[in-house]
C-alpha cells in the first residue's frame, strides 16, 4: 500500500469526540471540517474545527446518520479523509466502503474487517479459529427464543457497540419480552435489528486489550484496560491497566487479542473485550472495530496519541512503533460524567447547562460549555474526566478531588456518585466486578458534603443572595452590610436542598455575623416557648464577589463558588468537598399550583417507540404501559397503582416532552 497523506479530514461526529479528533488534526497541521444538526449549531465540536457543514434535522437518522451528505460534505470541502469517531456511523461497513469507493481515505478497519468483525456471531467464529477462548452463542431465527435455554443470559445485537441492544435475563418469564425490546434498540442504533444469546458469567471483570495494525502487517496492543463498573451495560469508570487480574493473566490476554488481529490482518485502531471470571477463566466478547471512548486512559499509560497512529496507518504509513516501545507508566482512570440521575435509575436529564467548569488539572475531553443545550436527541455524555498518577491510588484521589470541585449546574449529573465510587473500599482494592453497582447501592444516592461543609455551602448561598437583593434594591441599597430598622432579630429565611429544608437566622454587623441554623423554636400550647436548640455558628465574610463568597465558619477559611440562577430563588454552590443546589422556600404557599392529573407523566423528551396497553385495559401496579426512547436508550413507563386505562395519549412514534401525560388512568373499582 502506498502512502497517501491526508491533508483535509472530515470528523463524521459530534460532541466530544469530535473536538478529541480536531485537536490531534491540528497539531499534525491536518484541515479539518465538522458537521452538525440542527440542535448542534451552536455546539462546541461544529466551532473547533476550521469549517462545518449543515447536515439539517435532529436526530440521528435525519444527520449523523446520513452517510451520503457526509460524504457530499467531504467533497465540497475538498476533504482527502473521513474520521467517524466512534457510535453513529463508526462500524458501518457500508459506509466505509462508501466513503472509498467515493475516492476518500477512510481512518477505520477496511470494510470487510468491520463486516467480519462488527457483528458479533462472526466474531466469535474467527476467535475460535484464531484460537481465542470464547463462549457458545444461540442465534435467534425470527426473533423465536429455542426451548430450554439456561439462565441467565445475555442478549447482545449482532451489530454495534456501546451496551445498545443489551439485557441480562435470569426469569424465563421476561425473556421474550427482553429479545423484543433489544431488538427494537438495536435496529433503532445500528438500522440491524439481529441479536443472540450468549451465557452470563455472573462474577467476573470487562477487561479490554487496545489494539493497532497496519497495512504492512504489523499489530500491536497498548496493554489493557479495566471497564466493570457499568450501568445499563454502558461504562462510567474505567482505568488502565486493568487493577485486578495478574501479570500472567495480563500476557495471555493481550497475546490472545494480537492473535485474533493477525488472523484477519487487522487494519487500524480496535479494541478486544474479555470477561475474566473469578476463577481466572478469559472469555472472548467481542472486537470493537472503533476508537474506544475510554482511549483516554490507554494514552495516559503508554504516552502515545492512538488517533495520531490512526491518521498514519489510514495514510498507508507503517507504525512506527515496535511492541518493545509501548510500555507502562503509573495508572490511569477516566470517569464519565453523564447527564443522569443515578437515584432515579439512571433517568437522563435534559435542558440548558447554566455552568460547567471542571478544574484543570486533570485531562478533560469534552464537547459542551455552559449554555449548552442537552438534548434528549443524543447521548447523555457530557464530558470525560481523566487522572494519570504513578499509583493508582494517586489517580483516584485526584480524579475525585477534581469532581468534587467542578461545578455543574442546569442538568443532573452522576458527579456525586463518581465521587463516592472513588472513595469506596472495595473500589480502592480493586475489587471492581460487573455487579459493582448492584452490590454498592449506596454510591448511588450519594449526596453532597455534610456537617460544617454542608453550612459553609448554604452560607454561601444566604451570602450570595442577601449581596444580590441588596444590589437591586433601590430604597436601602446604600445601606451599611447588615443594616436593618430592627436589630432585635435578625434575618429568617428558609432554603432547601432535595427534601431536606433549612431555617437560617443571622445577624450581619459589618462582615461578622452570628448565624443560627435549624429549626426556631415556637411556643408549646401553654405558650411557653422552650430552649432554642439551633446550632450557633460564627461567621466572617472574608471575600465577597459576584460568583465567590470566602467564609470564616467558626475560625475555618472556606471558598464557596456560587451562581444564583435567572428566577434569583435558585443557588448552585461548590467547594472542593463538593457541591449542593439550594432553593430558597418562599414565605407564601402558592395555592394555585397545578397538581396534575391521573397517570404517569413523560420524566423527558423522547419518542414512544412501544405501547402495551390500550384503552379498557385494568392494569396492576408495576405493568408496563409505553416505552420510551431518548438519549438513545428505552425507558419503561410503569403504572404507580392498579387502575383501568381511560386514555392513550400518544401512539407509536409520537414525539412527548417533559411533562406529558401519557396513559390517563382512573382508580380501579373496588369489589
Amino acid at each position: 500500500m502506498s502512502a497517501r497523506p491526508i491533508t483535509k479530514l472530515l470528523i463524521a461526529n459530534r460532541g466530544e469526540i469530535a473536538v478529541r479528533i480536531a485537536r490531534t488534526a491540528h497539531r499534525l497541521g491536518i484541515g479539518t471540517v465538522g458537521v452538525y444538526s440542527e440542535p448542534d449549531a451552536d455546539a462546541v465540536h461544529a466551532e473547533c474545527v476550521d469549517k462545518a457543514v449543515a447536515l439539517g434535522g435532529s436526530s440521528p437518522a435525519e444527520s449523523y446518520l446520513r452517510g451520503d451528505a457526509i460524504i457530499a460534505a467531504a467533497h465540497s470541502t475538498g476533504c482527502d479523509a473521513i474520521h467517524p469517531g466512534y457510535g453513529f456511523l463508526a462500524e458501518n461497513a457500508s459506509f466505509a466502503r462508501d466513503v472509498i469507493t467515493a475516492g476518500l481515505t477512510w481512518v477505520g478497519p477496511t470494510p470487510e474487517q468491520i463486516a467480519l468483525l462488527g457483528d458479533k456471531i462472526s466474531a466469535k467464529t474467527i476467535a475460535v479459529a484464531a484460537g481465542v477462548p470464547t463462549t457458545e452463542i444461540v442465534e435467534l431465527r425470527d426473533g423465536r427464543v429455542p426451548d430450554g435455554i439456561g439462565l441467565p443470559v445475555l442478549i447482545k445485537a449482532a451489530a454495534g457497540g456501546g451496551g445498545r441492544g443489551m439485557r441480562v435475563v435470569s426469569d424465563p418469564a421476561d425473556l421474550s419480552g427482553a429479545v423484543e425490546a433489544a431488538s427494537r434498540e438495536a435496529l433503532a442504533a445500528f438500522g440491524d435489528a439481529t441479536v443472540f444469546l450468549e451465557p452470563y458469567i455472573v462474577r467476573g471483570r470487562h477487561v479490554e486489550v487496545q489494539i493497532l495494525g497496519d497495512a504492512h502487517g504489523n499489530v500491536l496492543h497498548f496493554f489493557d484496560r479495566e471497564c466493570s463498573i457499568q450501568r445499563r451495560n454502558q461504562k462510567i469508570v474505567e482505568e488502565a491497566p486493568a487493577p485486578g487480574i495478574d501479570d500472567a493473566t495480563r500476557q495471555r490476554l493481550c497475546a490472545a487479542a494480537v492473535a485474533l488481529a493477525v488472523h484477519v490482518g487487522y487494519q487500524g485502531a480496535g479494541t478486544v473485550e474479555f470477561f475474566v471470571g473469578d476463577d481466572g477463566v478469559v472469555v472472548f466478547l467481542e472486537v470493537n472495530t472503533r476508537l474506544q471512548v475510554e482511549h483516554p486512559v490507554t494514552e495516559a499509560i503508554t504516552g502515545v496519541d492512538l488517533v495520531e497512529l490512526q491518521l498514519l496507518v489510514a495514510a498507508g504509513e507503517p507504525l512506527p512503533l515496535t511492541q518493545t516501545d509501548i510500555t507502562v507508566d503509573g495508572h490511569a482512570i477516566e470517569t464519565r460524567v453523564v447527564a443522569e440521575d443515578p437515584a432515579a435509575g439512571w433517568l437522563p436529564c435534559t435542558g440548558v447547562l447554566e455552568e460547567f467548569d471542571i478544574p484543570a488539572d486533570v485531562r478533560l475531553d469534552s464537547g459542551v460549555r455552559a449554555g449548552s443545550v442537552i438534548s434528549s436527541n443524543y447521548d447523555s455524555l457530557l464530558a470525560k474526566v481523566i487522572a494519570h498518577a504513578p499509583s493508582r491510588a494517586g489517580a483516584a484521589g485526584i480524579l475525585a478531588r477534581a469532581l468534587r470541585g467542578s461545578r455543574i449546574s442546569g442538568v443532573q449529573t452522576n458527579a456525586a456518585t463518581l465521587t463516592a465510587i472513588l472513595a469506596e473500599p472495595d473500589y480502592l482494592a480493586a475489587a471492581t466486578y460487573t455487579s459493582y453497582l448492584d452490590e454498592h447501592p449506596e454510591v448511588l444516592t450519594a449526596g453532597a458534603p455534610e456537617g460544617d461543609d454542608r453550612i459553609a455551602l448554604l452560607l454561601g448561598a444566604v451570602f450570595a443572595a442577601e449581596q444580590d437583593e441588596r444590589k437591586a434594591n433601590r430604597c436601602n441599597g446604600f445601606a451599611p452590610t447588615g443594616w436593618r430598622n430592627l436589630a432585635t432579630r435578625g434575618q429568617r429565611q428558609q432554603w432547601s436542598a432535595g427534601e431536606t429544608q433549612y431555617w437560617v437566622e443571622y445577624s450581619l454587623t459589618g462582615n461578622s455575623a452570628t448565624v443560627l441554623v435549624g429549626d426556631p423554636p415556637t411556643p408549646d400550647e401553654r405558650g411557653d416557648l422552650p430552649g432554642d436548640s439551633r446550632a450557633r455558628h460564627r461567621v466572617r465574610l472574608l471575600r465577597r464577589g459576584a460568583d465567590v463568597q470566602v467564609i470564616e465558619l467558626d475560625g475555618c477559611r472556606r471558598t464557596v463558588h456560587v451562581r444564583l440562577a435567572d428566577d434569583r430563588a435558585t443557588a448552585h454552590t461548590s467547594s472542593p468537598a463538593g457541591s449542593v443546589t439550594w432553593r430558597r422556600v418562599p414565605r407564601f404557599r402558592d395555592h394555585d399550583a397545578d397538581e396534575g392529573g391521573g397517570g404517569p407523566r413523560c420524566p423527558l423528551p423522547g419518542t414512544v417507540v412501544a405501547l402495551h396497553v390500550t384503552a379498557g385495559d385494568q392494569v396492576s401496579e408495576g405493568d408496563c404501559l409505553m416505552v420510551v426512547e431518548a438519549m438513545k436508550m428505552e425507558h419503561k413507563i410503569i403504572a404507580a397503582a392498579p387502575g383501568v386505562v381511560e386514555q392513550v395519549c400518544f401512539g407509536v412514534g409520537d414525539r412527548v416532552d417533559e411533562g406529558d401525560l401519557l396513559v390517563a388512568l382512573r382508580a380501579a373499582e373496588q369489589g
